[in-house]
């Protein structure tokens, strides 16, 4: 019987001048484990002239965890943060009742070639910290656990597996790992996941249970202690999932929340600009994401 439940084809979405490659949420599956929305940036290259421009925006009920493996994103955020991620880093925001930020290339490079390429992910949270008060915490790549076995190497970008734990401070029991091979390997990492688990084909590819797939195809596994596959040459692939919540979470626009009273209210705050529910950006307060009509609306 096979262990694939579910392949997804990366799907284009347009998040301003710029294109990324949605994962989740799919409509067969709004999430995998508690990561619900996962975006796959470029690899683009951006002329003197381009730049990622994101204005201020809000998110209510969950964590984003951005990581890059190319090019650079400067953050601000209405808790006053305000930090350059660069690849290899993970920026980890946790919006709890509501917070702002914007993302931005930094001043330096926005009259010079580039290229952006990486992933953006949404983490609901867990009940009783959807209301929490937001945070912000950038770790560097030095602090990713990073280790090789049998010529594989492994990144444990957050969560924990392996008996290892990443530095990034998640609200539940999860994982995000990066697996890459120079030569042809058989992977077989079933006994240290646990929950729900899915796996992105970024290079290369991976052959389980006679089939191939290759770059920008999303795996989701039926057991995940079957997780068991060959991975070709210079291949890299990344892995997330983990324990799901017992309560659906509902996604409208940016916001997360098992409640959608509070998803509600959210929507009303932001499109009447309440700076008490959702602050001003502390160097990056002339503008703002309107929120779009067609939402307002929808229950």
């Amino acid at each position: 019987m096979s262990n694939i439940g579910l392949i997804i084809e990366e799907k284009a979405a347009d998040i301003g001048n710029f294109l990324v490659g949605r994962l989740l949420p799919f409509r067969e599956k709004r999430a995998v484990g508690p990561f619900v929305f996962i975006d796959h940036m470029g690899p683009s290259e951006l002329k003197d002239y381009q730049n990622l421009d994101v204005p201020p925006h809000p998110h209510i009920g969950l964590s984003t965890l951005t990581y890059l493996l190319e090019g650079s994103i400067f953050h601000r955020d209405s808790i006053g943060s305000a930090i350059e991620i660069k690849p290899g880093a993970v920026n980890w925001m946790t919006a709890g009742k509501g917070v702002v930020h914007s993302e931005r290339t930094p001043e330096y490079l926005r009259h010079s070639d580039k290229r952006l390429h990486g992933f953006q992910i949404w983490v609901g949270l867990p009940k009783h910290l959807e209301q929490s008060e937001p945070t912000f915490h950038h770790i560097e790549a030095d602090d990713i656990p990073v280790w090789e076995e049998d010529g594989i190497q492994y990144k444990l970008i957050a969560g924990e597996a392996f008996g290892r734990t990443s530095p990034v401070p998640v609200h539940s029991k999860l994982f995000f790992l990066e697996i890459k091979t120079k030569e042809a390997k058989k992977i077989s990492i079933g006994k240290d996941l646990y929950g729900e688990a899915a796996m992105y084909v970024l290079d290369g590819t991976v052959s389980t249970e006679g089939n191939s797939y290759g770059s920008k195809q999303l795996m989701i596994a039926k057991d995940t202690k079957l997780c068991e596959f060959d991975m070709s040459e210079n291949g890299t692939v990344y892995l997330f999932g983990g324990e799901p919540f017992d309560e659906e979470r509902f996604i409208f626009w940016n916001f997360v929340n098992s409640d959608k009273e509070l998803l509600d209210q959210a929507k009303v705050n932001w499109n009447d600009q309440n700076h008490d529910a959702f602050p001003l950006v502390p160097g990056d307060d002339k503008e703002y994401v309107p929120l779009p009509k067609a939402i307002l609306n929808r229950k």
